[in-house]
């Protein structure tokens, strides 16, 4: 257990940085300054950015599900915006037998409608050339017991992807399909299981390392950066879906 210089919050043996305020759990600057990466970061529009945050409550969108809510949070802001990227939801897993369709709707209602209430909301503030990213799973790849609510929504987001990227044109809108990646979500999917699974891709996976957030970071800004993509799915999992199925 590490505890974080910062904000004093317990994170796992190993992180590198606190699942609470992303400090870095370091006590060496050498070790620090070993896992800097240069960042290049090309036609980002962020002026302005941090007096708008500042000026955002957020606690006024509770429920991005809710389409009162979600409204209400964009006709708030009084000026346009340049991106908006959607990470709602999580997967849900359960064998036919086993599902509880309540929880199914509301995967349905996380995965596939939102993203159109998204859509909808934000279009009326985006500046043209904006980007809409929205992020799903990898789970369609490879048919699996007890994947198949994940699989299905990991199907059908890219359709939805592509036909908002004509519809919201030259709004510009993106997928990102990602794998496992290393997160306190993840933690809590895989409890005890969790080590054994690291080092399972570690082993495995043709990159020999682990999918981490800043993974996903790194191609959100890319997608908001490159103004030629739009439509397009990026799938990120260390090339997981080139291995034959378990």
């Amino acid at each position: 257990m590490i505890v974080c210089p910062q904000c004093s919050a317990e994170n796992r043996s190993g992180a590198r940085f606190c699942d609470s305020c992303a400090a870095a759990l370091t006590s060496s600057a050498a070790a620090l300054q070993q896992q800097r990466k240069t960042v290049t970061v090309l036609f980002c529009d962020v002026a302005g950015s941090t007096e708008l945050g500042e000026r955002l409550d957020p606690e006024a969108l509770r429920d991005a599900t809710d389409p009162d809510q979600l409204g209400q949070f964009f006709e708030g802001l009084t000026e346009p915006i340049d991106h908006v990227m959607v990470t709602a939801g999580g997967s849900y897993y359960a064998s036919i037998a086993d599902m509880d369709f309540a929880q199914v709707r509301r995967a349905f209602d996380e995965h596939l409608v939102l993203p159109m209430q998204v859509a909808a909301a934000a279009a009326r503030k985006m500046r043209p050339g904006g980007t809409l990213i929205f992020m799903t799973g990898t789970a369609a790849r490879h048919p699996a017991v007890g994947s198949a609510i994940a699989a299905i929504l990991a199907a059908a987001v890219p359709a939805i992807t592509a036909n908002l990227a004509l519809e919201l044109a030259p709004i510009r809108v993106n997928l990102i399909a990602a794998g496992f990646v290393d997160t306190p979500l993840s933690a809590s999917l895989m409890g005890d299981d969790l080590e054994k699974r690291r080092q399972q891709l570690r082993e495995t996976l043709p990159v020999r390392r682990v999918v981490e957030p800043t993974d996903i970071g790194s191609l959100a800004v890319y997608l908001m950066s490159n103004t030629a993509v739009t439509g397009a799915t990026y799938d990120i999992d260390g090339g997981q879906q080139l291995l034959p199925a378990p």
